[in-house]
Protein backbone atom coordinates (compact mmCIF):
# COMPACT_ATOMS: atom_id res chain seq x y z
CA UNK A 1 0.00 0.00 0.00
CA UNK A 2 2.79 2.44 0.82
CA UNK A 3 4.43 1.90 -2.56
CA UNK A 4 1.18 2.64 -4.43
CA UNK A 5 0.71 5.79 -2.36
CA UNK A 6 4.26 6.86 -3.12
CA UNK A 7 3.80 6.29 -6.87
CA UNK A 8 0.48 8.16 -6.82
CA UNK A 9 2.06 11.09 -4.95
CA UNK A 10 5.02 11.15 -7.32
CA UNK A 11 2.75 11.21 -10.37
CA UNK A 12 0.61 13.91 -8.76
CA UNK A 13 3.71 15.99 -7.98
CA UNK A 14 4.98 15.68 -11.57
CA UNK A 15 1.59 16.70 -12.96
CA UNK A 16 1.32 19.69 -10.64
CA UNK A 17 4.87 20.75 -11.48
CA UNK A 18 4.09 20.51 -15.19
CA UNK A 19 0.87 22.52 -14.82
CA UNK A 20 2.55 25.24 -12.76
CA UNK A 21 5.49 25.30 -15.16
CA UNK A 22 3.16 25.77 -18.13
CA UNK A 23 1.25 28.52 -16.32
CA UNK A 24 4.52 30.43 -15.83
CA UNK A 25 5.02 30.67 -19.57
CA UNK A 26 4.18 34.08 -20.95
CA UNK A 27 2.65 34.46 -24.36
CA UNK A 28 5.43 36.70 -25.61
CA UNK A 29 6.53 36.58 -29.25
CA UNK A 30 10.10 35.67 -30.09
CA UNK A 31 12.33 38.59 -31.03
CA UNK A 32 12.91 39.17 -34.73
CA UNK A 33 16.08 41.24 -34.55
CA UNK A 34 19.10 41.95 -32.42
CA UNK A 35 18.39 43.70 -29.11
CA UNK A 36 19.05 47.48 -29.50
CA UNK A 37 21.51 47.52 -26.59
CA UNK A 38 23.42 44.58 -28.08
CA UNK A 39 23.36 46.31 -31.49
CA UNK A 40 24.80 49.49 -29.96
CA UNK A 41 27.55 47.54 -28.17
CA UNK A 42 28.26 45.56 -31.37
CA UNK A 43 28.80 48.81 -33.25
CA UNK A 44 31.04 50.12 -30.46
CA UNK A 45 33.05 46.89 -30.62
CA UNK A 46 33.65 47.34 -34.35
CA UNK A 47 34.63 50.99 -33.84
CA UNK A 48 36.94 50.41 -30.87
CA UNK A 49 38.66 47.48 -32.60
CA UNK A 50 39.22 49.65 -35.69
CA UNK A 51 40.80 52.33 -33.47
CA UNK A 52 43.38 49.68 -32.49
CA UNK A 53 44.00 48.83 -36.15
CA UNK A 54 41.88 45.67 -36.05
CA UNK A 55 39.10 45.24 -38.57
CA UNK A 56 36.39 42.77 -37.68
CA UNK A 57 33.26 41.53 -39.34
CA UNK A 58 30.15 40.37 -37.54
CA UNK A 59 29.47 36.96 -39.04
CA UNK A 60 26.19 36.44 -37.18
CA UNK A 61 23.92 38.21 -34.74
CA UNK A 62 20.16 37.57 -34.55
CA UNK A 63 19.27 34.09 -35.75
CA UNK A 64 15.74 32.69 -35.92
CA UNK A 65 14.89 29.37 -34.27
CA UNK A 66 14.46 27.90 -37.76
CA UNK A 67 17.95 29.05 -38.77
CA UNK A 68 19.28 27.61 -35.50
CA UNK A 69 17.67 24.25 -36.28
CA UNK A 70 19.35 24.24 -39.72
CA UNK A 71 22.72 24.92 -38.10
CA UNK A 72 22.06 22.20 -35.53
CA UNK A 73 21.39 19.70 -38.33
CA UNK A 74 24.90 20.26 -39.77
CA UNK A 75 27.08 17.31 -38.94
CA UNK A 76 24.08 15.38 -37.72
CA UNK A 77 21.33 14.85 -40.31
CA UNK A 78 22.99 17.14 -42.89
CA UNK A 79 26.51 16.99 -44.29
CA UNK A 80 29.22 19.09 -42.71
CA UNK A 81 30.80 19.54 -39.33
CA UNK A 82 28.95 20.27 -36.12
CA UNK A 83 28.87 24.02 -35.53
CA UNK A 84 26.45 24.30 -32.63
CA UNK A 85 25.28 22.19 -29.73
CA UNK A 86 21.88 23.83 -29.27
CA UNK A 87 18.62 23.68 -31.19
CA UNK A 88 16.22 26.50 -32.03
CA UNK A 89 15.13 28.52 -29.00
CA UNK A 90 18.17 27.41 -26.99
CA UNK A 91 20.69 29.99 -28.23
CA UNK A 92 21.10 33.60 -27.15
CA UNK A 93 21.29 34.36 -30.89
CA UNK A 94 17.59 33.40 -31.09
CA UNK A 95 16.77 36.22 -28.67
CA UNK A 96 18.98 38.83 -30.35
CA UNK A 97 21.47 38.76 -27.48
CA UNK A 98 24.56 37.30 -29.17
CA UNK A 99 26.99 38.09 -31.96
CA UNK A 100 29.79 36.17 -33.65
CA UNK A 101 32.81 37.92 -35.09
CA UNK A 102 35.88 37.22 -37.20
CA UNK A 103 38.93 39.19 -38.25
CA UNK A 104 38.70 41.00 -41.58
CA UNK A 105 42.00 41.26 -43.45
CA UNK A 106 42.95 44.13 -45.76
CA UNK A 107 42.37 41.93 -48.83
CA UNK A 108 38.81 41.18 -47.67
CA UNK A 109 39.59 37.70 -46.38
CA UNK A 110 37.73 36.69 -43.22
CA UNK A 111 39.76 34.63 -40.72
CA UNK A 112 39.21 33.01 -37.34
CA UNK A 113 42.85 33.17 -36.20
CA UNK A 114 43.30 33.54 -32.45
CA UNK A 115 47.05 34.24 -32.72
CA UNK A 116 47.22 36.77 -35.55
CA UNK A 117 48.81 40.15 -34.72
CA UNK A 118 48.31 42.35 -37.77
CA UNK A 119 48.50 45.60 -35.79
CA UNK A 120 51.98 44.49 -34.63
CA UNK A 121 51.61 45.42 -30.96
CA UNK A 122 52.69 42.04 -29.62
CA UNK A 123 49.13 41.05 -28.67
CA UNK A 124 46.71 38.70 -30.38
CA UNK A 125 44.23 40.80 -32.39
CA UNK A 126 41.53 38.26 -31.51
CA UNK A 127 42.13 38.60 -27.80
CA UNK A 128 42.22 42.39 -28.08
CA UNK A 129 38.71 42.22 -29.59
CA UNK A 130 37.61 39.86 -26.81
CA UNK A 131 38.96 42.29 -24.20
CA UNK A 132 37.02 45.16 -25.80
CA UNK A 133 33.91 42.99 -25.90
CA UNK A 134 34.19 42.20 -22.21
CA UNK A 135 34.71 45.89 -21.40
CA UNK A 136 31.46 46.58 -23.27
CA UNK A 137 29.61 43.99 -21.17
CA UNK A 138 29.75 40.94 -23.41
CA UNK A 139 30.48 37.45 -22.13
CA UNK A 140 32.87 35.45 -24.32
CA UNK A 141 32.21 31.89 -25.49
CA UNK A 142 35.92 31.16 -25.17
CA UNK A 143 35.53 31.34 -21.38
CA UNK A 144 32.96 28.54 -21.32
CA UNK A 145 33.71 25.21 -19.71
CA UNK A 146 33.55 22.30 -22.14
CA UNK A 147 32.60 23.54 -25.61
CA UNK A 148 34.54 26.69 -26.48
CA UNK A 149 32.86 29.08 -28.93
CA UNK A 150 35.69 31.53 -29.70
CA UNK A 151 33.82 33.84 -32.13
CA UNK A 152 30.83 34.16 -29.76
CA UNK A 153 29.98 37.19 -27.60
CA UNK A 154 26.69 37.48 -25.72
CA UNK A 155 24.79 39.67 -23.29
CA UNK A 156 22.33 37.67 -21.23
CA UNK A 157 21.14 40.54 -18.98
CA UNK A 158 20.98 38.03 -16.15
CA UNK A 159 18.42 35.89 -17.99
CA UNK A 160 18.85 32.18 -18.56
CA UNK A 161 17.74 30.48 -21.75
CA UNK A 162 14.88 28.91 -19.78
CA UNK A 163 13.69 32.35 -18.62
CA UNK A 164 13.84 33.61 -22.20
CA UNK A 165 11.88 30.56 -23.37
CA UNK A 166 9.25 31.43 -20.75
CA UNK A 167 8.83 34.90 -22.18
CA UNK A 168 11.15 37.01 -20.03
CA UNK A 169 12.85 39.71 -22.09
CA UNK A 170 15.78 42.03 -21.38
CA UNK A 171 15.55 45.80 -21.56
CA UNK A 172 15.71 47.45 -24.97
CA UNK A 173 17.43 50.61 -23.72
CA UNK A 174 19.81 51.44 -20.90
Amino acid sequence: MKFKTFVFMAILFVLLYWIIDEMRRKNVPMPTEVNPIVAEKRDQLIQRAAQKGINIVITDDFRSAEEQDKLYARGRTDKGTIVTHVEGGESYHNYGLAIDFALLLKDGTVVWDLKRDDNKNGKSDWMEVVTIGKELGFEWGGDWYGFKDYPHLEMDFGLSIRELQYGERPPVNE
